[in-house]
């Protein structure tokens, strides 16, 4: 707490309405004012901060003199604090989340109703964009695919074709969505691949470019199936 304390004081400077700029000719200069520019972006996650009252306890703490607050009132108040941060966060993501889940509904709800869509009993959509003419592979099989894949607002979040490199990879060791969705495809064909978000990263998304119960849309284009060990080997690597 008390080196936390430390490098607040120290960054008490940077906040005022308007920043002037400061010479920075010693070591010293240079080293307390990288020292600022750190804190204070630790500082940009604190919101609701009255920084008259911040600023004259850092004054006091750098100082040394007699705080208001004893330590123990300190920890108390700064648990509470950090509690009711949680709960905030918890509300947010909880919102986004079931947010995400009616938008997810209603996009399926209107894509079902185009005739080149098919949907299957788990509520995967399916849409044959180009037929193939091989054969269709099964859970156990290895598939070289090229795909790209949105959210239902057309925020591209992956791309094969962007890397300009396609991939291949067990079709037993990803989403539900894609492993059923794969095997709907011919060899050389391509499709459409609307999956609601159970059957995709659920209410826990994929960091930050999946959101928690995101629907997402796949166009994918199956190459191969089973391709060369030797290639298949590199591609997953």
């Amino acid at each position: 707490m008390k080196q936390t304390l430390l490098a607040v004081a120290l960054s008490a400077a940077l906040i005022s309405p308007a920043v002037t700029a400061v010479e920075l000719k010693t070591e010293e200069q240079k080293v307390s004012y990288s020292v600022g520019l750190m804190v204070g972006e630790q500082l940009k996650t604190i919101s609701n901060l009255d920084f008259d009252t911040f600023i004259t306890a850092a004054k006091t703490t750098y100082a040394g003199e007699e705080p208001q607050l004893t330590p123990d009132q300190v920890g108390e108040i700064m648990k509470a604090f950090q509690e009711r941060q949680v709960a905030e966060q918890k509300k947010k993501f909880d919102e986004l989340s079931q947010n995400n889940l009616e938008k997810g509904k209603k996009y399926l709800a209107e894509n079902g109703k185009k005739k080149a869509v098919k949907t299957t009993k788990s509520g995967l959509q399916y849409e044959e964009l180009t037929a193939g003419k091989g054969k269709k592979p099964t859970a156990e099989d290895i598939v070289k695919v090229h795909y790209r894949g949105t959210l239902i607002d057309g925020t591209e979040f992956d791309s094969s074709y962007a890397r300009k490199e396609p991939v291949s990879f067990p079709l037993n060791g990803v989403i539900p969505g894609w492993t059923e969705g794969l095997q709907l495809i011919k060899e050389g064909g391509k499709a459409r691949l609307v999956i609601p978000s159970e059957l995709a990263y659920g209410p826990g998304g994929m960091g930050g470019a999946i959101g928690p119960n995101e629907t997402l849309i796949f166009e994918v284009e199956l190459l191969e199936i089973n391709p060369k060990a030797e290639e298949a080997k590199e591609e997953t690597k």
